[in-house]
């Protein structure tokens, strides 16, 4: 015999709410794993296998009441980035730009305006 619920969505936003944090991680956790499931349903066919299928057994065809029932049976938890030293983060965010000397034109530096940044010239 199949199961009733007493909502119209299974499993129910209190219950999944309780699994995180916030409501934030909530949505952001659920659309981040229904496209790994959307895309595991797209790349079926071509036998790649590379993303991990639903966690769970469900009627549900839809990716994201797929991953909210990941996410009721605690299949899928959230889990914080580590942490990156601030240094380490700048170091990857600064974007090489190639040579220029920027000392101030009255110095006999080279002005910034007229700096050739081209390192191939």
């Amino acid at each position: 015999m199949s199961e009733q619920h007493d909502t119209m969505m299974y499993p129910t936003i209190e219950e999944l709410l309780g699994r995180t944090d916030s409501k934030f991680r909530l949505v952001t956790l659920g659309a981040l794993r229904a496209c790994q499931i959307n895309s595991y349903f797209g790349q079926l066919g071509d036998g790649l296998g590379a993303m991990v299928p639903p966690q769970v057994l469900t009627l549900s065809r839809k990716p994201l009441s797929i991953a909210f029932e990941e996410i009721a049976s605690d299949k899928i938890i959230a889990t914080d980035p580590p942490e990156v030293e601030e240094a380490d983060a700048l170091l990857s965010a600064m974007i090489p730009t190639g040579e220029a000397s920027l000392a101030p034109a009255e110095s006999g530096g080279v002005d910034p305006d007229e700096a050739d940044l081209d390192p191939a010239s």
